[in-house]
């Protein structure tokens, strides 16, 4: 037998929660001392306490827990639930994470309000670049909505060119098109020199020339783009330009480690 105290440390729980799940007669102990009201459990117990506690970390209400406690899911089945479980947790903890990164780099865009914008801006024109294209809808332009779109789209369509044997003649593109319903319609692309008849699983298509385009370069991951596209558009708006047409984002370099990346961002112009 043990002791309260000792039950509690084999079993990783308080004292105190012991006390709780004997009054609400989820857990009694094996014995109570009538002289003394101490409180002994058996080891045997350990198996019930894991399964207790194991259910309430599901997000069970002890009154369900004790419901199905009694006579108890098989082993099989509470381990496929704690698996869910932690399935459900990690699931959240990387959204989590993802907000975080969000909320981090909107707070360093809020810290450059009102100093000058160190991003170079050049003027360019584009050729007409023909493309493979696979094509995706996110719920908005947030990171958080893009990028769970745009990384399988380009990661898929690299793998469908590179079994079709046609050679990529250029940096990836991505470019974006807010649709009427107010989602935006996502689209990879990678520069081909093939017929469109030699597309399968994508499209081939001819991204129109752009005679006037407003240009930046953003070094290190999609996280922090936010920033340089903010600081693009205010260049766009003090020039007395507006902007003309979808814009684009060109990976000109990739590395595995996402702070090697560079991107230019295009953004078509036309004067106000």
């Amino acid at each position: 037998m043990f002791s309260i105290g000792d039950f509690a440390r084999h079993g990783q729980v308080s004292v105190r929660m012991l006390r709780h799940y004997d009054a609400v007669g989820l857990l009694r102990p094996a014995r109570v001392d009538p002289a003394t009201g101490y409180r002994f459990y058996a080891a045997a117990q350990l198996a019930r306490l894991n399964r207790l506690v194991a259910l309430k970390e599901l997000g069970f209400s002890l009154e369900q827990v004790g419901r199905m406690l009694d006579p108890g899911p098989e082993l099989g089945e509470l381990r496929g639930m704690l698996a869910l479980r932690r399935a459900e947790l990690e699931q959240r903890i990387a959204a989590d994470r993802g907000r975080l990164t969000e909320v981090e780099a909107r707070l360093r865009i809020i810290e450059k309000e009102g100093v000058m914008p160190d991003q170079d801006v050049v003027i360019k024109s584009l050729p007409a670049v023909r493309v493979a294209e696979s094509t995706g809808v996110a719920a908005g332009f947030e990171p958080g909505a893009i990028s769970p779109v745009i990384q399988p789209l380009c990661h898929g369509l690299w793998e469908r060119i590179t079994e079709a044997g046609i050679a990529v003649v250029g940096p990836a593109i991505a470019y974006y098109r807010e649709l009427p319903d107010g989602t935006v319609g996502v689209h990879a692309c990678l520069p081909v020199n093939v017929e469109p008849a030699a597309a399968p699983g994508f499209s081939i298509v001819d991204l129109p020339a752009q005679e006037r385009v407003a240009t930046t370069i953003h070094r290190g991951s999609v996280d922090g783009i936010g920033a340089a596209w903010q600081a693009l558009g205010r260049w766009v708006e003090n020039n007395g330009y507006r902007t003309a047409a979808p814009f684009r984002e060109v990976t000109l370099e990739w590395t595995p480690d996402p702070a090697g990346w560079v991107t230019e961002l295009q953004e078509p112009i036309t004067p106000r």
